[in-house]
């Protein structure tokens, strides 16, 4: 990796494209301190504090403590990313969206534009029921239309500009802009979460041996976590495929080799984010409505819902949610990879051009054969997300280790750094073979 960076500052217009970058990633930080007009933001901070509930904690966490502080980016691009989502899912379900996805670069421009209206469509909604909300419960300085209409035109627009800054990172910076944009929020409350660790488990440690074990265990722990999630995200099967020779007057083409590169984690993160987006709806729900507090049946199941109460051992009923939690990712991993992997359109579309896996007959036998591959590829994609979204739920549980930062955290910045650096190096290759051509 440093290697990589190295090389790419003393090529000019990589230098200018990460400096571009990191003065994006400047205006970011700055725009997720500005106060909301309009808001008490004291008052949400300790609202906030008192409420400790997962989802909130999530939230907060990716769009980089915005939310706590109520500044004008506490949307920031969630609503870009749940727009992402819906038309991934709406691409699969209207014919249109299908064929536009496949009308190549024109095509995939028409969905982008698309996905900025909605963007700002589920912007606007939410924060029009944020102002209303706030509002009823006191939190804005005036509940009046004039302030509603502040907060709403402010919150749309931070996410908003967010989305175009993205946008820009993407086409004038290093690539994967949403991507770094959701990086730099989740990595600007990881040094919090590793004071809240040492406070917790090194300074209120007994003696100095108890703090330097639970240093090294917290460290251990990390690094673990690290290089399993680097493993899984660069894990990957390559299925060989084989391109028959074609005459072409009196030349003969084709023959040549070629491989499938069938990822272990195909889908990502997003298992975790559906997963933990249905169990904390309802209780994100009831803390906003004040439920869910007392000792009755629907409190327990909120509880049942909530990772803070999983791996309890004074209360192990209610880790009976990680259960449910675990099969939600393991389907969602199934779900969201049958929906972004066509392995009947890859089998046709091999046997168009002449190519076939050796020892697999082509079309639907090739089809069955893929189907097969993947399906024992997910699994085995869905257990390595399940450990690492369940290490930091276990340490919470057991030693009440609570920090923002998690499993889902550390997948989308392992992730993100490993794509960018392939960006990085794609970018940096594209500009040899352009020296050398020149030359």
């Amino acid at each position: 990796m440093l290697e990589t960076l190295r090389k790419a500052f003393k090529i000019k217009d990589i230098r200018n494209r990460i400096f571009y970058t990191f003065l994006m990633l400047i205006v970011i930080r700055i725009g997720s301190q500005l106060p909301l007009p309009g808001v008490n933001g004291e008052v949400i901070a300790s609202w906030f504090a008192s409420q400790g509930t997962d989802g909130l904690n999530f939230f907060n966490a990716i769009t980089g403590g915005s939310f706590e502080q109520m500044s004008v980016f506490a949307l920031n691009i969630t609503p870009y990313i749940t727009s992402s989502i819906i038309m991934q899912l709406l691409t699969i379900a209207i014919p249109k969206l299908e064929e536009m996805q496949k009308d190549g670069e024109d095509g995939r421009k028409k969905i982008a534009e698309i996905t900025r209206y909605v963007t700002v469509v589920l912007a606007l909604i939410q924060s029009v029921a944020m102002a209303i909300g706030f509002g009823r419960a006191n939190y804005l300085d005036k509940f009046d239309a004039l302030h509603v209409i502040m907060m709403v035109t402010s919150l749309t627009a931070g996410s908003a500009v967010l989305m175009w800054i993205g946008e820009r990172i993407t086409e004038k910076g290093v690539g994967n802009g949403i991507s770094i944009v959701l990086t730099i929020n989740i990595i600007s409350r990881i040094p919090e979460d590793l004071m809240t660790l040492y406070t917790q488990f090194i300074q209120n440690a007994s003696n100095v041996g108890n703090a330097i074990l639970a240093a090294l265990v917290i460290l251990a722990v990390i690094l673990v976590t690290v290089v399993f999630v680097i493993i899984l995200q660069d894990g990957q099967r390559r299925i060989p495929v084989q391109y028959s020779k074609k005459i072409q007057g009196r030349k003969q083409v084709g023959g040549q080799s070629s491989h499938i590169p069938l990822k272990v984690n195909t889908a990502g993160v997003i298992p975790i984010i559906f997963a933990q987006s249905i169990m904390q709806f309802p209780v994100v729900i009831a803390t906003i409505m004040g439920k869910g507090n007392g000792n009755g049946i629907g409190s327990k199941i909120l509880h049942g819902l909530s990772q803070s109460y999983w791996c309890d051992p004074e209360q192990p009923i209610y880790s009976i949610g990680l259960v449910v939690y675990i099969i939600l990712v393991v389907a969602f991993a199934y779900f969201y990879t049958s929906i972004t992997f066509n392995p009947l359109e890859i089998a046709n579309n091999m046997k168009r051009q002449g190519g076939f896996i050796p020892g697999i007959r082509p079309g639907k036998p090739t089809s069955d054969y893929l189907t097969k591959i993947l399906n024992y590829i997910v699994f085995i994609g869905a257990v390595g997300l399940t450990i690492v979204a369940v290490i930091p739920i276990f340490f919470n549980g057991i030693f009440n280790a609570n920090v923002s930062f998690g499993g889902t955290s550390i997948i989308i910045i392992v992730g993100v750094i490993i794509e960018t650096l392939k960006q990085i190096e794609s970018q940096m290759l594209v500009r040899y073979y352009k020296g050398f051509l020149n030359d």
